[in-house]
């Protein structure tokens, strides 16, 4: 799976997976979960790349010291909306509004698709930003922020 980047407008963001073939109802369906269960924790504030205690402490985490105080002070960086998944053909899309959520949910994003791709469905690329030609976008309903073009 081949991962681009495009102009990434984080309140207004398109991402876009094209499949190797037109992708089965059952495998529409892990896609699906992916973006839901992934939206669910953005929205719930775990993409917060100023609390990062765990990661930070590397291989030893036995008795690790976790500072709660911290934790409360850090700025909450919350995804604020997704749409639904569309398909068409051998491509599928997802309107995103990420919010305050830091680039660390687009990491994890990346790393379950990848995983998704090697086990699952065959994924040729993921698109992160920007519109596709043969697919045009309008404003989503739901963005606070429409496009200026």
């Amino acid at each position: 799976m081949h991962v681009r980047f495009r102009e990434v407008d984080p309140f207004n963001c398109w991402v876009w997976l094209r499949f190797s073939e037109i992708p089965s109802q059952g495998e529409r369906n892990y896609v699906d979960g992916i973006f839901d269960s992934w939206y669910v924790i953005g929205r719930l504030g775990g993409f917060n790349a100023e609390n990062l205690q765990v990661h930070e402490e590397s291989e030893d985490l036995s008795w690790m010291s976790y500072d709660n105080d911290d934790a409360a002070s850090v700025m909450p960086a919350l995804m604020h909306n997704m749409g639904q998944l569309e398909y068409h053909e051998d491509w599928a899309r997802c309107w995103l509004d990420l919010g305050t959520s830091d680039g660390v949910g687009l990491d994890v994003l990346i790393n379950a698709l990848k995983q998704l791709n090697s086990d699952v469905v065959k994924l040729d690329e993921l698109l992160i930003g920007g519109v596709n030609e043969d697919w045009p976008v309008e404003d989503h309903p739901d963005s606070v922020f429409p496009s200026l073009s």
